[in-house]
């Protein structure tokens, strides 16, 4: 790729310079750059960065690579950084990274500088980009779905964690004849990051909420209507609520906290997963706080979800399975519009060798009440 400045989507790609030293050490001493790229050294100092523009970036171009700073178009001060690593000429294939200084966040920067220099690359005979990013990385994927990378799957161990370790990696990819503009997702956000009919709400589970998360979960009603009935441990359940931004970004599932309005009080969890992504199907999921059972609140939780899923979702068809003597969940799927459509015999794993019934509901988007 020639070495040359770039001026596109609202971002200056340039070379980096002597006074951009300040704003690299802000940028790569800042604590959430440090999580997320562990090779950077730390604590990040002036001459850290003094040596990536002095040699590190020149470095990354006589590897066949590219190291560019971003900066505003308006003033030329440096915002942030985007470059190309790994380069694998006869695959036509490099990697793609970032990063942004805080203060330049939340303004579409690594979108625009990654698409600016996705184009560049293509243009210049690369096939095929790819942009790894840590799982809980949610802004970070984010950059890479508006700039048009699909994700693909998952890069195990293939990372270094700044303890020694090793990490799993999302692995984003982005071909140069894939369409312009930003890849579509299968799960959609919520509109204003909410549903409610302001009796209950529904927002997207976060990691704060892992203690409820984990007291509702464990509870033995609960635990003995899921397959197979065993108690979750604490590091699954506070995993599941640091991971919940990216498997709804990635499509592998809406996981969602239920809320009273009036008192702002947890109620419960719902949640939905695609079983079919080429039929549009998917499955509904939830379970209750006791103190919040018997009002409604698990059907209109249901009844929102499924709004939605029917909505902006697109899903043509949602399932839902249940242990068949659960009568209060069949109850609540019924009241939604919900159908009994088959019992599937020794479906699901027991405890100790033992295998259960699942009794499967369906609901289509004309029945739902």
């Amino acid at each position: 790729m020639p070495q040359q400045v770039v001026e596109a989507h609202g971002v200056r790609l340039r070379p980096f310079r002597a006074d951009d030293t300040a704003d690299v050490v802000a940028g790569c001493a800042d604590p959430l750059t440090q999580r997320f790229i562990p090779a950077l050294p730390s604590p990040y100092t002036e001459t850290d960065a003094r040596f990536w523009i002095d040699a590190g970036a020149p470095a990354a171009w006589t590897g066949g690579g590219a190291a560019y700073a971003v900066a505003d178009p308006a003033t030329d001060r440096l915002l942030g950084a985007v470059g190309l690593s790994n380069p694998v000429p006869a695959r036509g294939q490099a990697e793609i990274g970032y990063w942004v200084v805080p203060a330049a966040r939340g303004r579409g920067v690594a979108s625009a500088a990654t698409r600016a220099l996705s184009e560049q690359a293509f243009a210049t005979g690369t096939l095929r980009l790819e942009l790894l990013t840590h799982a809980e990385n949610g802004p970070s994927q984010r950059a890479a779905l508006a700039a048009g990378f699909r994700h693909e799957g998952v890069r195990r161990s293939a990372g270094p964690g700044r303890d020694g370790g090793r990490e799993d990696l999302l692995v984003w990819v982005r071909l140069a004849d894939d369409p312009p503009g930003p890849a579509a997702r299968l799960l959609p956000d919520l509109p204003d990051g909410v549903l409610t009919d302001q009796v209950v709400a529904l927002r997207r589970l976060a990691p704060d909420d892992a203690e409820m998360m984990y007291r509702l979960h464990s509870r033995p009603e609960v635990v003995a209507n899921q397959a197979p009935p065993v108690p979750p441990e604490w590091a699954a359940i506070e995993r599941r609520c640091r991971l919940a931004e990216s498997g709804w970004l990635t499509g592998d599932i809406a996981r969602l906290l239920i809320t009273d309005v009036a008192s702002g009080e947890p109620v419960g969890s719902c949640g939905l997963s695609f079983t079919d992504v080429a039929s549009g199907e998917a499955s509904v999921g939830y379970a209750l706080l006791p103190a919040w059972r018997g009002q409604g609140y698990a059907t209109r939780a249901v009844r929102l979800l499924a709004t939605w899923a029917f909505g902006p979702a697109g899903i043509a068809r949602l399932t839902a399975g249940t242990v068949p003597d659960n009568v209060a969940s069949h109850r609540v799927l019924e009241r939604v519009g919900f159908q009994r459509e088959a019992l599937q015999r020794s479906r699901l794993p027991g405890l100790d060798g033992t295998r259960l019934d699942d009794l499967t509901f369906a609901l289509l988007p004309a029945e739902l009440r």
